[in-house]
């Protein structure tokens, strides 16, 4: 019998002082079996990010076709295709070919070594931005996992706080690559 993904809900209000937007969104993140905390806790962040009324999760691990989160228009063209992870080259060129942008959102000990094997490959891809999440963040972001959130992310400029009723912590999200470096 397979294991089946749990089931969280999360209240997630986004101040996104960048963008000037402003909205609550009300998530359900389904965590495969596979995955822990920190990933799907990366996924909510990637959200937040990049909220919109149209951003999607997506059957992520399930489906080696699909990015974790993306945003389509209404004749199903992806606009924007977000990653987790440190993924191989082929994987990111293949994205960059289906999407309008793509961003990778980067992170665990192995950066360091898989971001100087890869950089010159990424840079030939126009449309995709790389940001590491530093380790003691995506580790302290982890510890917020419930079964039931009530998240608020302020977003400004260079700096993330996202906070639950009991505690609030603050991530720094590095920039390697730009889309159209």
């Amino acid at each position: 019998m397979a294991l089946k993904a749990t089931i969280n809900k999360a209240n997630l209000e986004v101040s996104d002082l960048r963008r000037h937007h402003y909205h609550s969104y009300p998530l359900t993140v389904a965590q495969h079996p596979s995955e822990n905390a920190r990933r799907t806790m990366l996924r909510l962040l990637a959200f937040a990010l990049h909220a919109d009324e149209q951003l999607q999760f997506t059957r992520g691990l399930c489906v080696d076709e699909e990015p974790e989160l993306w945003l389509k228009t209404l004749s199903d063209e992806i606009t924007l295709w977000i990653e987790l992870g440190l993924p191989d080259f082929k994987r990111l060129k293949k994205a960059c070919r289906k999407a309008e942008q793509v961003v990778l959102y980067a992170y665990g000990s192995a950066f360091s070594v898989w971001w100087p094997e890869n950089q010159s490959q990424l840079a030939s891809l126009n449309n995709l931005e790389v940001i590491y999440i530093p380790e003691q963040a995506s580790e302290e972001l982890a510890a917020l996992l419930d079964k039931n959130m009530q998240l608020q992310c302020t977003i400004d400029e260079e700096q993330v706080w996202f906070s639950t009723p009991e505690q609030s912590l603050s991530i720094t999200p590095e920039t390697y690559q730009t889309a159209n470096d």
